[in-house]
């Protein structure tokens, strides 16, 4: 029955021909279906390698592609095997239809179809099916309109979009990365076989569910190859012993998190072009989850590189594992925001330098030391006295840091991070001391943008990510020479055991409670942060960043390039000079309300606190001094009550309840005051 129909069809079609006109308007009257496809959004690295693709509307994967992209011979082979006079034909070609009609008449079943790489196309675009006489028919009369309106060129474009591989895919470029892991610019001929094999039964042939019958379909093309000189006999053996692919590959999804960074805010946009450069970002992600490796199953990591010459952003991990739920691997730690710890010291150290009120050589009291209501304290809880500021950052020490935020304020260092255009959050709305210790919120991503600014010779740039568009100008954050100083002094920190001492310019930082663990550093052309914790802000116990992320920073580095960019010499300007050799002013540091305020080791009542109300207990009242100099007299309404005691407690008798003047002075002459009510 089949056969009588495909014999009807051909001589329909040849009498046809003879009546031209009619065929003619019969051809022209034909209804196109839409031509312009759907394909997969792209998300490719720097140089056009493809990170990421996405499925279309259907679920299908359809990646674009152009016809020189493809391999040359792959396409000499399919016209070949499918459609030798594809060329030279009108959209049928009469004479494989005439063959046809021959073959099934004389054998009384179909042999060969006769249908074209043209006629083919039209059936995928209508997703008709193949036997039918209607059907058929259908496509004749589609492949001849569609001639008539595409080059050869744009169908045969068509067909390399269109043709089914099986499952989902759809298209030479998503079967290519798909089977093989690669682009279909260059397939062996054993690979070039094998794509023009399965699109015949993509479903019957596809090799993760049918290798056996995809590698005797792909033979039968090798041997048609060999028949036709595409390929000589040895090529031929070659490729008879290359197996075929009995899985299908991932497809590319490398920077997930940037990827749909840059298709949420360009969603029609079908190809985003990224500065990151695809070996490097695969080198990273690979080493955040090494990073994590046997460290639990909720801490994250993120890691980010940049060229700090031209603010391009060349890795970005946000996270180890994009789709672990435990991890919380969908949340990008690149953008989130977090406490800094220690990590803006070096901006309040440029600051300091900036404004005249310091030098590397200058020293500067760490001791206990109380800013109103606010009494820091360093990380160890140990205070190390008069120490010059070069040792004070590479110490990381709290007091100094805090004493320097105090003299220029704390608006002047949030104002610094706007002019590098940081966005940060303030956990009480006011900006206090505290913010240079890390008691504000802000993003890895911001942090390595100001890290940028001090190796570029105190300049911001906005780092960017995305490879077209117009390149922000940078704005001077902090003078060359302070922007040195800096990055001389934190090229002189001991690096973590193990990794080179390669004069890396680098600071850690750990936030309040083992929440945040950072390590960001720079060389001459580079500057790369990572952050490490939980998503969820929950602490991670004995997390520092000193011992957590500064290894993986150092990894990161060896990962970018075998041998780090020299930093550069000190600006002419800068004062190369010891401590004794500083003018005056600067080899001693004091604030400028220096004349006015309170010596940080002056005595001051601890306990009870000024303003207190205090139960006064029969045996009298606890007092506490902090600070000063031993022995101390205890005042109370000016009389004496306690005198040269070399005890930092004391037990006072008092008369009875009411509000009471407490008053302490030291060895020195010293004194401090609080206003208490017992009752």
């Amino acid at each position: 029955m089949r056969a009588r129909w495909f014999i009807t069809a051909a001589a329909g079609l040849w009498l046809a021909a003879f009546a031209r006109d009619e065929f003619d308007a019969w051809v022209d009257a034909t209804e196109i279906p839409k031509l312009t496809l759907q394909t997969s959004t792209e998300v490719v690295d720097r140089s056009g390698q493809l990170l990421r693709s996405y499925t279309v509307a259907d679920g299908r994967w359809r990646l674009a592609v152009a016809l020189e992209d493809v391999d040359p011979r792959y396409i000499e082979m399919l016209l070949t095997y499918e459609d030798r006079r594809f060329r030279s034909h009108p959209g049928v070609d009469w004479r494989g239809v005439a063959r046809a009609g021959w073959q099934a008449l004389t054998n009384g079943r179909i042999v060969s179809g006769g249908s074209t790489l043209t006629m083919q196309v039209a059936r995928l675009l209508e997703e008709g099916t193949t036997g039918e006489f209607g059907g058929k028919l259908r496509q004749m009369r589609l492949a001849l309109a569609l001639e008539r309106q595409l080059s050869k060129d744009e169908i045969l474009s068509l067909y390399l979009h269109l043709a089914p591989f099986g499952g989902n895919l759809e298209g030479i470029r998503a079967a290519s990365l798909s089977y093989f892991g690669k682009e279909p610019a260059r397939l062996t001929p054993a690979e070039s076989a094998l794509l023009i094999a399965i699109p015949q039964s993509p479903e019957t042939r596809r090799p993760d569910r049918a290798a056996d019958r995809a590698e005797a379909a792909r033979n039968r093309v090798l041997d048609r190859a060999v028949t036709y000189a595409l390929i000589d006999q040895d090529e031929a053996t070659a490729a008879l012993r290359e197996p075929v692919p009995g899985l299908r590959k991932a497809f590319p999804a490398l920077a997930p998190h940037l990827a749909d960074r840059a298709r949420s805010d360009e969603p029609l946009k079908l190809r985003h072009q990224l500065t990151l450069d695809i070996t490097l970002q695969r080198q990273l992600e690979a080493l955040a989850r090494e990073a994590l490796a046997g460290k639990g199953d909720r801490l994250q990591i993120a890691i980010l590189v940049a060229d700090h010459r031209s603010g391009e952003i060349l890795a970005s991990v946000g996270s180890a594992r994009f789709t672990e739920d435990r991890r919380q691997g969908f949340v990008d730690m690149t953008t989130a925001l977090r406490s800094p710890g220690s990590t803006l010291k070096p901006l309040v150290y440029a600051l300091a330098f900036d404004e005249g009120l310091a030098h590397p050589e200058t020293m500067i009291e760490d001791r206990a030391t109380v800013f109103g209501s606010y009494a820091p304290q360093n990380f160890d809880k140990v205070f190390r006295g008069t120490i010059r500021l070069r040792e004070a950052l590479q110490l990381s020490l709290n007091i100094p840091v805090v004493l320097l935020t105090d003299a220029f304020g704390p608006a002047r260092l949030l104002s610094a991070m706007g002019q590098a255009g940081m966005r940060y959050q303030l956990p009480g709305g006011q900006p206090g001391l505290a913010v240079s210790l890390g008691g504000v919120g802000v993003s890895l991503q911001d942090m390595v943008q100001l890290y940028a600014a001090l190796a570029r010779g105190g300049v911001a740039l906005p780092l960017t990510w995305r490879a077209s568009g117009e390149r922000a100008e940078g704005q001077r954050l902090v003078s060359a020479v302070a922007a040195w100083q800096v990055s001389d002094i934190l090229a002189g920190l001991a690096p973590p055991p193990g990794a080179p001492r390669n004069r890396l310019a680098y600071k850690t930082g750990t936030s309040y409670g083992h929440r945040d663990a950072w390590a960001i550093g720079y060389d001459g052309r580079h500057v790369i942060g990572v952050w490490m914790g939980r998503p969820d802000g929950t602490p991670v116990p004995g997390a520092f960043g000193a011992d957590t992320a500064a290894p993986v920073l150092f990894q990161a580095f060896n990962r970018l390039k075998p041998k780090l960019d020299p930093q550069p010499p000190a600006p002419a300007a800068t004062l190369l000079v010891s401590n004794a050799q500083l003018p005056q002013p600067l080899q001693r540091f004091r604030s400028r309300n220096a004349a006015f305020a309170v010596a940080a080791d002056a005595p001051a009542v601890a306990f009870p606190p000024d303003g207190a109300e205090v139960e006064l207990l029969p045996a009298g009242l606890m007092v506490r001094v902090r600070g000063g100099t031993a022995p101390f007299t205890w005042l109370v309404d000016g009389q004496p009550l306690e005198v040269a005691t070399r005890d930092r407690e004391s037990l006072l008798s008092l008369p009875g309840a009411g509000f009471v003047t407490l008053s302490v002075i030291d060895a020195e002459g010293r004194s401090a005051r609080a206003r208490v009510r017992l009752w």
